[in-house]
Parts: C-alpha cells; sequence; structure tokens
C-alpha cells in the first residue's frame, strides 16, 4: 500500500477522517500539524497566513516523515498547492490524494467550533481558501464531500484504495 495525504482547507476534517483512515488501513499516522514550527504555530495563533517560505521546512518534515515510512502511511496536510502537493510527490512514487471538498461558510463554523482547542486563528480560513489550488486535474486524487460522515468517507476511500468503483478511479 501507498502513502495517502489527507488534504483541504482547515475544517474540512482532515485530522478526522485521517485517524479513522489510518485504523483501518493498518498504516501509520502522521498528523501534519503536529510539525508546524513554534513559529508557524504563533503566526497562525495571531491570526497572520502562513507564506510558501513558512511552509518550505514543514513540507521539508512531511517529505522525510512520508520517507521514514516505506510501508505506507496516511498524512495529514493542507497540501493546498499544486506545488506543495507535487513535493510530497517527490518523496513517495505513487502518492495518492484525498480531497476534502467544503464550502468557505461550513469551513468557517467547523474551525469556529474548535476555538480554544486549536492553534489555527478562524480569520484564516479565507486565506486558505485564496491559496487552494483544487487538485482536481491531478492523477491518483480522490475528491470528497467534506459534509459527509466520516464513516461514510472513510467507505467511499477505501473502495478507491482497493479499486472499486470504476467511476472513482483517476
Amino acid at each position: 500500500m501507498s502513502s495517502i495525504v489527507v488534504m483541504g482547507v482547515a475544517g474540512c476534517g482532515k485530522s478526522s477522517l485521517g485517524a479513522v483512515l489510518a485504523q483501518a488501513e493498518a498504516l501509520p499516522l502522521i498528523e501534519g500539524d503536529d510539525f508546524h514550527s513554534a513559529a508557524n504555530r504563533h503566526k497562525m495563533a495571531e491570526g497572520t497566513p502562513l507564506t510558501d517560505a513558512d511552509r518550505d521546512g514543514w513540507l521539508d518534515t512531511l517529505v522525510a516523515e512520508l520517507a521514514r515510512h516505506p510501508g505506507g502511511a496516511v498524512l495529514t496536510c493542507s497540501a493546498l498547492k499544486r506545488r506543495y502537493r507535487d513535493r510530497l510527490r517527490s518523496a513517495v512514487p505513487g502518492l495518492r490524494f484525498v480531497y476534502l471538498a467544503i464550502t468557505p461558510a461550513e469551513a468557517a463554523l467547523r474551525v469556529a467550533a474548535r476555538a480554544g482547542t486549536h492553534f489555527f486563528h478562524g480569520s484564516l480560513v479565507a486565506s486558505q481558501f485564496e491559496a487552494l489550488e483544487p487538485p482536481l486535474d491531478e492523477a491518483r486524487v480522490l475528491s470528497l464531500d467534506a459534509t459527509l460522515p466520516t464513516a461514510l468517507l472513510q467507505i467511499q476511500v477505501a473502495l478507491w484504495l482497493h479499486g472499486q468503483p470504476a467511476e472513482a478511479r483517476r
């Protein structure tokens, strides 16, 4: 099994689906947020969007983490831009992405609901959508509606990973 990145903007459910998916597929979970630097966490807590330069070291660390798991892993990572995804792909041939699509309004509601328990400031949701380059034309990407129940999302990912249904393959 190759590695899988669960991606999307803040509040789309990356961590929830990633945990369930890792357990179901018997793969280690790499929680991307755990690898942000203290400086990046501070910026996000203050409501300052990260720049490409801010994300460089973080992406380097995630590439190294993926490489440490040659048998596969589930990584949760916003992977907002194609160049970020390509950087992750450079470390893992055959890397797959599950893109959790969500509206700005729903993402804002979800981020607001976790205020006080997560370092990400709610004002940053808009900047995430500004940076987002949806992976709709990229190979080995499954796009899913982030508002579906996590259990249903996990089933859809499992079907895709294991070759069914044909309309889910890309």
